[in-house]
């Protein structure tokens, strides 16, 4: 089941902070690192998207959504609920969101809160501590972060 995740929800369950500047940047990397594990698919939204960034980056199997205001990442993924129809069924949505909670109800996707999939992802990291590690990020991998998050240092973050 592939997962709709509001990005700023997730942040604080993950031992993340939401004044941290590289906050999205971090959250991405342990998504991407736990859906690699899984072989699951997500599609992750934030919003704000900082003044001239990019609007997101997609992996195999994390696609990364910055929604520039008036939109929120919560508009942004009711209308992702909303294209996909009756394959919604097929989704969880990941969010604290009464609002966001009630339209993946309503939509057929299952919802799930923000602190019950941190513990999923930090669960598939310690399963994984006896595998072989991770391969360090490339220099062009590293140079893409950079690029995509490296604008962000000087946006706002929501409250």
């Amino acid at each position: 089941m592939p997962y709709l995740i509001d990005g700023h929800n997730l942040i604080p369950y993950l031992g993340l902070r939401l004044a941290d500047p590289q906050d999205e940047a971090k959250l991405v990397i342990a998504l991407q690192r736990y859906f690699a594990r899984t072989g699951r698919q997500g599609t992750v939204y934030f919003d704000r998207r900082a003044a001239g960034g990019s609007p997101g980056s997609s992996t195999r199997h994390l696609v990364v959504h910055f929604v520039a205001a008036p939109r929120s990442a919560d508009d942004a993924i009711r209308d992702h609920l909303q294209r996909l129809r009756g394959e919604a069924r097929n989704w969880v949505v990941v969010s604290n969101d009464q609002a966001v909670r009630r339209a993946a109800a309503q939509s057929g996707a299952r919802s799930m809160m923000a602190g019950d999939f941190a513990h999923e992802v930090r669960g598939a990291a310690a399963s994984s501590l006896g595998e072989k590690p991770e391969a360090s990020p490339t220099a062009d991998e590293v140079a893409e972060f950079e690029r995509l998050f490296g604008e962000s240092e000087n946006s706002e973050k929501p409250s």
